[in-house]
């Protein structure tokens, strides 16, 4: 099987990316440099074990390039994926951006619903002087998240990583106080979730529905116990769907409520903070 091949088949399939992707799968087989792939494209490839065969074939089920490479970057860092959690998209990272720009000093933040762990690893590693806590309802989902902080260099000492449920918030007690209350929640309605790309039915689906309006998580993260969680001047910075703006506006009141884009110039992360919630 040559690269030219391959590109034909996943294009075949509908990858719209199926050059770039098809030069990863032949890198991470054969261990040769994209930019020498790239020189070689009617050479047969090595595949003495079948293995590269395999994962086109997986790819052209639309199973995610990122499960079947099993690593994936985001930020500056790298972590492991796996079908246990949800890929870490760079829309996300607008959210990150923003946290190691605005947190104070020595700022303490909590993340909810962490799936791989990448935004709060990824914001410790940028920032060495935060500490934090990281919440995930799923056991293998914390197991990766536990995986990827130690390949990242973030220790126990700087990051506690938690089993809760988001939706029940009773892991709050003794946790203290944060500087920050940080989410990537499930936020597509739950009537959307079986029109989305064939990749995302590979995706955990309890990490994409957020109820019949995709509101659920933002509704339980602004009641009264998350609130009191959030010292004096505290925010609270939501990744939010491209069209969810107006509605986290609505959900934070009279509240002093900001709204970011990503790089698409899509709404993408809500910020609201607590002094105006707390009056």
């Amino acid at each position: 099987m040559t690269l030219n091949q391959i590109i034909d088949r996943l294009f075949s399939c509908g990858i719209e990316n199926a050059d770039d992707e098809a030069r990863m799968l032949a890198a991470h087989v054969t261990h040769l440099d994209t930019s020498v792939l790239r020189l070689l494209p009617d050479t047969p490839l090595p595949d003495p074990d079948g293995r590269l065969e395999a994962l086109v074939a997986r790819r052209e089920a639309r199973e995610p390039l990122q499960y079947l490479l099993g690593t994936w970057g985001f930020w500056r860092q790298e972590y492991e994926v796996s079908p246990d959690c949800l890929i870490p998209r760079p829309d996300t990272e607008t959210l990150v951006d923003y946290a190691v720009r605005h947190l104070p000093k020595g700022a303490r933040v909590l993340d909810l619903c962490t799936g791989s762990g990448c935004i709060a690893i990824s914001l410790l590693c940028e920032r060495p002087d935060l500490t934090g806590v990281a919440v995930e309802l799923y056991e293998d989902t914390l197991a990766v998240a536990r995986r990827n902080a130690a390949r990242n260099g973030v220790t126990d000492e700087r990051l506690t990583l938690l089993q809760g449920d988001v939706l029940r918030g009773d892991f709050l007690e003794g946790l203290g106080t944060f500087d920050a209350i940080l989410s990537n929640p499930p936020y597509i309605p739950t009537a959307t979730v079986a029109t989305l790309a064939p990749e995302l039915a590979f995706e955990p689906q309890a990490a994409l529905d957020g109820g019949e309006d995709g509101l659920v998580f933002y509704r339980r993260m602004l009641q009264d116990d998350y609130r009191a969680a959030l010292r004096e001047n505290g925010v609270f910075a939501f990744e939010i769907g491209y069209d969810q703006g107006a509605a986290l506006r609505a959900l934070a009141g009279g509240c002093d409520c900001e709204i970011l884009r990503d790089l698409g110039g899509c709404d993408r992360v809500a910020i609201i903070r607590a002094a105006h919630i707390l009056e």
